[in-house]
């Protein structure tokens, strides 16, 4: 047998086995069907002879069982080990939905490779390497394979077979840096989510009638899994991530949280049909149109804005300083990039210097010139005599953080 008792019987929580040895907290049993923490799969909980089981690691191909507290039963003494059967279950639907996952991978994604895996109890993590860039429309895609291999009640069956022979098969998924649990003694154990119609007889890779068997996912693994993936039950596709070059990271709920997570959207699509008093099939295109609407009516907002603050601009007295002739006026819902642009395009044209003073969160002033008399320059003396940073260019220049309100800077140019 390849890998752990607790994958090859994942079924069985409840066993008798003798204590071998005891080093305080941490326990070795003749035999033992406690899942070790490994590959991305959490240990099993549970209990020995009545006490509780923190942690579960597997080395050296023996368990070693790691108790909430020191055991009072000795060695040569046989217990009742008891695992956690809700916990068990839950990994053992995760796991498999990961590689459901995987099989619509394989299905929708070029270049696939198999880059981590991770089972929390809020969410199964799988990092994937493909070529294909994986956007909205394409979870959802992904989404909807998963739970269809789901409903489609495909069984799920583990066997062992040798190292040499499974590499010769291009089907099986391989990742020795977080299976290394598979691999035990020149062989493999292989897990293998079958076709709809084969009744569980998964080995073969060609039909009766000659044609590709539809098996949906083949893995090295040494993880614990299901029979049927109707047994993973809800699934739901949470967002995808990019935790490093190559990667994609894919995030699913299972169970429970895959329940509450469809509520969440379902709840999120009514409101939008209630407040776009559109049938739930049209609310993408209603929303679409809405958004559109609103980029149109922004950019209406902010000619109508850049508009105003010309006309200020223009409407402004100006003044002589330096031998120049200066504008400086405060705007008001102006930030300051858009500040920039008003006044480099007034520069030379309005006046030789023109100065726009705002606050957009914190107060600023933006300085554009025609290149008589330096920009930078100017928001230096500023910075000198209100505090705040800044700089730029000799034709344009910015500052902010002045302890000091728009009027008053406006004020101290024409002083």
């Amino acid at each position: 047998m390849t890998g752990q008792r607790a994958a090859a019987e994942p079924y069985t929580t409840r066993f008798e086995s003798e204590v071998t040895s005891i080093d305080g907290r941490e326990v070795w049993l003749e035999r033992s069907y406690f899942y070790g923490e490994s590959g991305g799969q959490p240990a099993d909980r549970g209990t020995i002879g009545g006490v509780e089981v923190a942690d579960v690691q597997y080395v050296d191909g023996e368990h070693v069982h790691v108790l909430a507290e020191e055991p009072s039963f000795r060695v040569g003494k046989r217990v009742l080990c008891s695992i956690d059967w809700s916990f068990r279950m839950y990994c053992m639907r995760a796991h498999t939905a990961s590689h459901l996952l995987y099989g619509a991978g394989r299905r929708l994604l070029e270049d696939l490779g198999y880059g981590g895996f991770d089972i929390s109890e809020e969410r199964v993590r799988v990092d994937l390497k493909t070529s294909t860039e994986i956007d909205d429309e394409l979870l959802l895609e992904l989404d909807t394979l998963v739970n269809r291999a789901v409903w489609e009640s495909r069984p799920v069956t583990w066997e062992d077979e040798p190292v040499a022979d499974a590499r010769e098969r291009d089907d099986i998924a391989f990742n020795e840096a977080t299976e290394e649990g598979a691999f035990r003694k020149g062989r493999v154990r292989v897990v293998t989510i079958g076709s709809e119609d084969d009744n569980g007889n998964t080995t073969g890779l060609v039909r009766r009638d000659g044609g590709a068997r539809d098996l949906w996912d083949v893995a090295a693994c040494g993880g614990t899994h299901v029979r049927n993936t109707r047994e993973v039950g809800p699934v739901t596709v949470l967002g995808r991530s990019n935790p490093g070059e190559g990667l994609t990271r894919i995030e699913l709920a299972v169970g429970p949280r895959a329940i509450d997570r469809r509520e969440a959207e379902k709840r999120v699509a009514f409101a939008s049909r209630r407040t776009l008093d559109a049938p739930l099939e049209s609310v993408e295109d209603e929303l679409a149109r809405v958004d559109a609407e609103r980029e149109e009516l922004t950019e209406q907002v902010r000619t109508l804005r850049r508009q105003l603050v010309e006309t200020r601009l223009e409407e402004a007295e100006p003044f002589e300083r330096d031998g120049l002739e200066w504008v400086a006026t405060t705007v008001e819902d102006v930030d300051s990039n858009e500040a920039g642009e008003i006044t480099s395009d007034a520069a030379g044209d309005v006046a030789d210097v023109v100065v726009l003073a705002g606050d957009a969160g914190s107060q600023y002033a933006v300085v554009a010139t025609n290149g008589s008399v330096s920009a930078e320059a100017v928001v230096a003396d500023l910075t000198d005599e209100f505090g705040g940073g800044g700089g730029g260019s000799t034709s344009l220049a910015q500052a902010g953080g002045f302890d000091a309100t728009p009027e008053d800077i406006v004020t101290a140019l024409k002083a």
